[in-house]
């Protein structure tokens, strides 16, 4: 089941607390994978909506699967962030919650795009381009002041 499309048949386009998870992952030097989002068209972390029945961390996972063909370790929890808010090009309002991850490959090679992607590359943390939202910006601050659990 869709979730966000099931709550959305119910509540229209109202204000709802949205859960997201995602991953800052690092290859083996150092640099930091990023997709550049079909539905923003900016860079971002891999990841997503949170489905009925998942754990943040697998939603982490699974998403960053789905967006860029890798499979990951979770190595630690960056943080989560709450007092967020966003509206959709099709009216939708949310507050949003985030579960950054910090994470390694395991498996997979990196697809070139799909659906949710138009690219997918590694940067340097020293050329991590402008992120599309205030809370993967945060993420980015944390992650690089080794910063864990916060709570924001």
């Amino acid at each position: 089941m869709d979730y966000i499309k099931w709550i959305r048949s119910k509540v229209g386009t109202e204000m709802i607390i949205l859960n997201f998870a995602g991953a800052i992952v690092l290859n083996e030097e150092g640099q930091i994978l990023l997709q550049r989002r079909r539905d923003k068209n900016a860079w971002g972390f891999p990841g997503g909506a949170m489905e009925l029945g998942e754990s943040a961390e697998e939603t982490a996972i699974r998403e960053v699967k789905e967006e860029t063909g890798v499979t990951i370790l979770v190595e630690k929890l960056i943080g989560v962030y709450t007092k967020y808010f966003d509206k959709y090009a099709n009216g939708d309002q949310a507050q949003t919650i985030s579960f950054f991850y910090q994470g390694r490959i395991s498996d997979g090679e990196l697809i070139s795009s799909n659906e949710e992607s138009i690219e997918v590359q590694f940067f340097d943390p020293n050329e991590v381009p402008d992120l599309f939202n205030q809370q993967h910006t945060d993420a980015f601050n944390d992650f690089r002041a080794q910063r864990v659990a916060v709570s924001r």
